[in-house]
């Protein structure tokens, strides 16, 4: 089969590899009809996520039709299903309290030690992202194996299209839970730092949790169009002092919650961010946390902060006084993504979330190469590529 491969920074391959196989009872076999490209794929790409070998498979968002089942999968050949970034058990302690993105028996025991050093723990699985999250290759290929098949996937009803509900996979509930770890009442004051598909749709869930105003921050001129059009307040970060100006917007006291969409790649010419970058490319830091240092400082008060945006080591000149000396919550982690798919795939059924308005290509996955360029280095025009298998170029 045709599958996206890494092989290094910046390096990214369409390649033939072996076709996937029924390893497990619980497995199946899914051949992919939408994958997309993410932006914590882009952590990959630029080579800031270790673990990772040459000639992995990328991609966690994806959907597709089974062909091919495990002895004890629920699934049946033909259905369309798509299925979550998170590979969960359903079983362990943390799958049965609905937290399956911290599953406890789907990453490799020979693999658990990359981990347990550096978090504490171990961390679950994930498809698609680097021998530290199992090493279980992705979805940007023409077909993948699916374990844990009889809890992850969920069965796509007839009449709606790929480009409907393929966000189910990762971003539209991880922007959702962004979203409620923000603890957003009614009326609230919401700050979103980054207009990208998971900041778009943080902004689109806390408008429909009740949030009063909702202030999208970003520098991309058609991001922010998109954020505006939702319904959000932007400031161009470029343009405007972010804490001045949300201090103002706030009558003096800040945003009730704040959203750091952004993650371990900041960008801009704020001094840290600068710094930051430099480590990053050096080797000698993981993470550039401008967006988060600046949320912290700008909450009001006993406020909340919501972190979705992905952290993968260490970061300094952390305002850790900020933290404490304010009273905040802050939430974060890797989504729980089977919690929420019943509920936001009712919601695109009956119109609520609008989950089409991102897309800006489709793509053939001969073309992927191209798209992760693109979606890199371009991220005004292109705001979410879609890759399509067996499509035409």
């Amino acid at each position: 089969m045709r599958a996206l491969t890494w092989h290094g920074k910046h390096d990214v391959r369409v390649d033939t590899v072996p076709d996937p196989e029924i390893v497990n009872p619980r497995d199946a076999i899914i051949e992919v009809t939408s994958t997309a490209i993410c932006g914590s794929d882009l952590h990959l790409y630029d080579g800031v996520i270790p673990g990772m070998k040459s000639g992995d498979i990328l991609g966690h968002e994806f959907m597709g039709r089974v062909v091919e089942t495990g002895s004890k999968s629920t699934l049946k050949k033909g259905q369309r299903v798509v299925v979550p970034f998170t590979i969960s058990c359903g079983s362990c302690f943390f799958c049965q309290q609905q937290q399956y993105s911290a599953c406890d028996n789907t990453n490799p025991a020979e693999k658990q030690d990359l981990t347990e050093p550096l978090y504490g723990h171990a961390l679950s699985s994930l498809f698609g992202y680097s021998h530290m999250t199992g090493g279980y290759p992705g979805g940007q290929a023409e077909y993948v194996r699916v374990p844990f098949s009889d809890v992850g996937p969920i069965v796509i009803p007839d009449g709606m299209e790929d480009d409907d509900v393929l966000f189910l996979s990762d971003i539209l509930p991880t922007g959702w839970q962004g979203a409620l770890n923000a603890d957003i009442k009614e009326g609230d004051t919401v700050a979103v730092w980054g207009c990208g598909p998971v900041g778009l749709f943080a902004v689109q869930s806390a408008l429909a949790m009740g949030a009063g105003r909702v202030i999208a921050i970003d520098e991309y001129p058609n991001r922010l169009a998109l954020a505006k059009k939702l319904g959000a307040e932007i400031i161009d970060f470029k343009q405007t002092n972010v804490m001045e100006a949300l201090t103002e917007m706030s009558g003096g006291f800040g945003p009730d919650s704040v959203i750091d969409a952004v993650g371990m790649e900041s960008h801009g010419f704020a001094p840290d961010t600068v710094m930051d970058n430099i480590k990053q490319n050096v080797g000698i830091g993981a993470d550039s946390a401008h967006a988060l240092r600046e949320a912290i400082m700008c909450v009001r008060k006993g406020g909340s902060v919501s972190i979705p945006g992905v952290y993968g080591g260490m970061a300094d000149k952390f305002p850790l006084g900020a933290l404490m000396e304010k009273g905040v919550q802050v939430r974060t982690g890797q989504t729980h993504v089977q919690k929420y798919l019943d509920e936001l795939l009712r919601r695109i059924g009956e119109g609520e979330v609008d989950t089409q308005f991102l897309i800006s290509h489709r793509l053939p996955l001969e073309q992927a190469v191209e798209g992760y360029k693109n979606f890199r280095y371009n991220q005004n025009d292109w705001t979410k590529v879609i890759l399509k298998p067996g499509m035409a170029a």
